[in-house]
């Protein structure tokens, strides 16, 4: 056998072995269209159960099929060169490859830095839409069990306003249930409520004021600093993500109108658009 032979010999094995190996991946049939294992491979968790990832694999392959079968009725019954729809995916390509040359210029040229000055400004102009759609509140707190042998120790570094006295009781916070030392965050009173079931008599809670709460389940001492109400002015720190979302889109409007008119500009002093 000489070696052109040989040659056409081992391209044909290698072909029908490709050509097995493709079949075997082969999981669904509809028509001229095939479904093949590593189309669905990805989509089925690895820690599902093997009667789990048997339900999912058959249901991903149903939805395959009626799809298929869905599309191949639609080319029966519309016309292929219909009109309307080739007009359609014409306009979305259009769209598409214009969306995503937008998203790779303003990626470029967007200035996503802020600054304090420009939240600051943003807020000051802008506060009167930010009214708050629920109560918010300033707080901080302890629990701690009952067995605790200085809970008089603890109430008296807790109440004090000194500052030795704030790191000793945050030294100490391993002894504690929960805690927050943090009361310049504003959090909403229904999240303070899952936390502090008996904050729910609203009226008997005000700004700057300590409650000592004792039940079946420890000691709870709170220190709430500040409320706001539903329809107050929203805090700048509560609104700060919103604000930055809204500095930077309003950013990306302005620079994409810059960007349409200098072509538009640049299109017309190169005599490439021209209007009649």
């Amino acid at each position: 056998m000489n070696r052109f032979n040989l040659y056409i010999v081992f391209i044909t094995l290698l072909f029908s072995c490709t050509q097995q190996k493709v079949d075997e991946n082969i999981i669904a049939r509809v028509y001229d269209n095939y479904l093949y294992e590593d189309d669905i491979a990805l989509k089925i968790p690895d820690n599902l159960s093997k009667e789990d990832s048997l339900i999912l694999r058959n249901s991903l392959i149903n939805t395959w099929a009626t799809e298929q079968l869905l599309l191949e009725k639609a080319k029966i019954n519309i016309d292929g060169e219909n009109e309307e729809i080739n007009k359609l995916v014409d306009n979305y390509r259009k769209d598409l490859i214009v969306d995503k040359y937008k998203k790779a210029v303003l990626q470029q040229e967007l200035d996503t830095l802020l600054t304090i000055a420009d939240i600051d400004d943003y807020y000051n102009k802008n506060r009167e839409i930010y009214k708050l759609n629920e109560d918010l509140i300033q707080l901080k707190y302890i629990h701690f069990s009952r067995e605790l042998n200085d809970k008089k120790e603890i109430i008296k570094l807790f109440k004090s306003k000194e500052k030795d006295d704030f790191n000793e009781l945050e030294s100490r916070n391993l002894e504690f249930n929960s805690f927050n030392f943090n009361d310049s965050i504003w959090i909403s009173y229904n999240k303070a409520i899952e936390k502090l079931p008996f904050l729910k008599n609203k009226k008997k809670i005000k700004s700057n004021n300590f409650i000592q709460k004792e039940d079946s389940l420890g000691v709870y001492l709170v220190a709430v600093k500040n409320i706001l109400k539903r329809n107050d002015i929203a805090p700048k720190s509560y609104v700060m993500p919103l604000i930055r979302q809204m500095i930077l889109h309003k950013r990306k409007l302005e620079l994409t109108r810059k960007i349409e008119q200098t072509l538009v500009n640049d299109a017309i002093n190169k005599k490439q658009f021209e209007q009649y």
